[in-house]
């Protein structure tokens, strides 16, 4: 029996004089250096790179599902349990029986005020923690946080509440900046790696096109919101599974509510003092408070985990280039919904406007095929017909024979949101795509969302006609100006870029490289290499004379010692 020969040839082995293997090369001791230590014959370098590509774009995919999933936890576990603790501290049973006169009105009104009131002030500190944390490590903290509120409600004390509703104000804007930030870039990453051929024949270039990532930035915008717009209805678990059990029906929480819809004012007049039946036990409070904390934390992991960096590691801390420069409240949520149908189904209204609302983000793929402004008008003008709908609409207090109709509205009302968030976010990310644009543009955004929910806290109070005024004005402002921006891009016009400081970047140190530095604009980019040409034109020397160094500012300890230049070897 013959014995198979080896695998891999032996390197060394000298075999039968004359024999050559299948490419003609001669084994043995006489075979040339390169094909004993050399790479394997049969290596497919143009396989092997494409293999290295497609797990760079699944590593994409995969830091996309797990910033949406860390995301919509985190805030489906502070929805959850801000209205389970508010519900609660209504009941006067309960604030008498187990806190006597803490006075936990009074630390409910200061809870909110510090979550709606603190991130005002966002605009001054947010793009200076991105650029200090990095996206990721932003991300990270900022859920984190909410974590840290969650924490607190096992011991609820003014000390514990407050501050902790404070912190959590703060980190509002940064974690939904940072969010969008890391999505857009994202879909930066995923063409690089899909063109990766392109890029190899046209030669190294600073960035890609402009607008090259747009057909991926919208799909991870629909995914990121699909998941997101689900935090909705898993905020609703602890209503559905846990205080339902406790609640009085519609006749006795409803019994002294006369008008509902649009003849109703304030928040919701009449409503009884007590709405619980009987008290939760402390211990099924903790189980519940525990098993949102292990949600949260589960978030964390999820970031801190699966998160890719957005940038490289050596680019993610940079204070160099600092400068200062869902909004669905339901209007019928308490002067329509719970007015009419009752609290214990508030759970299965909002479960009604996520679901509507997550199916309906996958929408905004339309952007692929039809102009962006379609999504965006789509969803404008259907919250323009519900607003005015709600105009004309007063159901009458415990009545459940029509209670089909809240559902419908509350989910149509959920496909104009997806389509309006989707269509600005992903629009926002197509017009500001520089690096040192993206935390600015993201951290605007979310601000003015904050100064929005901000107004509707203010004014929780008014008539019910004087909120939905003030919506379909801000809906019809806003409306035109997003067409007249349109209308203005389509003459060829650019938008005003807005006004950052130029970065530093030659500096010393061992974060920053002189040849590689992706913080550089392409207008920063020909700016700077036009100076150098000025620079160096006087200086030039005889032919064959070496250059004198890089090109750049000098750092101010260079400047403070009196040098110009380059440290003297």
């Amino acid at each position: 029996m013959e014995v198979e020969p080896p695998l891999y040839p032996v390197a060394g082995v000298a075999g039968p004089p004359g024999d050559e293997d299948r490419l003609g090369v001669p084994d043995g001791p006489e075979a040339p250096l390169d094909e004993l230590v050399g790479a394997y014959p049969n290596y497919n370098e143009e396989e092997e790179e494409r293999r290295y590509y497609r797990r760079k774009r699944l590593g994409v995919v995969k830091n996309v599902l797990a910033a949406s999933t860390g995301g919509t936890l985190t805030y489906g576990v502070y929805l959850g349990l801000l209205q389970m603790q508010l519900i609660l501290h209504y009941d006067e049973t309960y604030r008498e029986v187990k806190y006597g006169n803490m006075g936990l009105p009074d630390i409910d009104s200061k809870m909110l005020m510090g979550i709606n009131v603190t991130p005002i002030a966002a605009l001054l500190y947010t793009p200076v923690l991105i650029r200090f944390f990095g996206t990721k490590w932003m991300m990270f903290l900022a859920v984190g946080i909410y974590a840290l509120f969650v924490s607190t409600n096992y011991w609820e004390r003014y000390y514990t509440l407050v501050p902790s509703a404070v912190a959590l104000g703060m980190a509002i804007v940064p974690l939904w900046a940072s969010m969008g930030n890391y999505i857009t870039r994202m879909s930066q990453k995923y063409y690089e790696y899909s063109h990766y051929k392109e890029q190899a024949e046209q030669g190294p270039q600073p960035r890609p096109p402009r607008g090259s990532h747009a057909p991926y930035l919208l799909v991870f915008q629909a995914i990121f919101y699909s998941f997101f717009h689900l935090s909705f209805a898993c905020a609703q678990l602890p209503m559905i599974y846990f205080l339902n059990n406790y609640l009085y029906d519609l006749n006795h929480t409803l019994f002294n509510v006369q008008s509902c819809g649009t003849k109703s004012y304030g928040i919701l007049n009449g409503f009884n003092k007590t709405v619980l039946r009987t008290l939760p036990r402390s211990r099924n409070l903790i189980v519940v408070e525990s098993v949102l904390m292990a949600v949260a934390f589960l978030a964390m992991l999820l970031v801190l985990g699966l998160c890719g960096a957005a940038y490289r590691p050596t680019e993610e801390i940079d204070l160099r280039s600092v400068g200062w420069g869902n909004i669905f409240q339901l209007p019928f949520k308490h002067g329509y919904g719970v007015c009419s149908i009752g609290l214990e189904r508030l759970a299965y209204l909002l479960i009604a406007y996520s679901l509507g609302a997550s199916a309906s983000s996958v929408l905004g793929l339309l952007g692929l095929w039809l102009p962006r402004s379609v999504p965006l008008v789509a969803g404008a003008v259907l919250h323009l017909l519900l607003t005015l709908s709600l105009f004309f609409w007063a159901p009458t207090p415990r009545v459940l024979q029509h209670s089909w109709i809240f559902y419908f509205v509350a989910a149509l009302w959920g496909v104009g949101s997806a389509l309006n968030k989707t269509g600005l976010s992903t629009l926002l990310g197509i017009l500001y795509e520089d690096k040192e644009r993206q935390d600015f543009i993201f951290t605007i955004y979310h601000w003015w969302q904050a100064v929005a929910i901000f107004v509707v806290y203010l004014g929780s109070s008014l008539p019910m006609k004087a909120k939905l005024a003030v919506l379909l004005v801000t809906l019809v402002a806003a409306a035109t100006s997003y067409l007249w921006m349109e209308h203005r891009l389509q003459q060829g016009l650019v938008p005003r870029q807005p006004r950052i400081p130029k970065p530093q970047h030659k500096v010393r140190g061992y974060r920053y490289l002189e040849e590689d530095n992706s913080d550089e604009s392409d207008r920063e980019g020909e700016q700077g290499q036009g100076d150098c040409a000025k620079d160096e034109a006087p200086q030039a020397g005889p032919l064959g004379a070496e250059p004198a160094g890089p090109c750049r500012r000098p750092c101010p300890y260079e400047q403070a010692l009196g040098g110009d230049g380059p440290e003297e070897q």
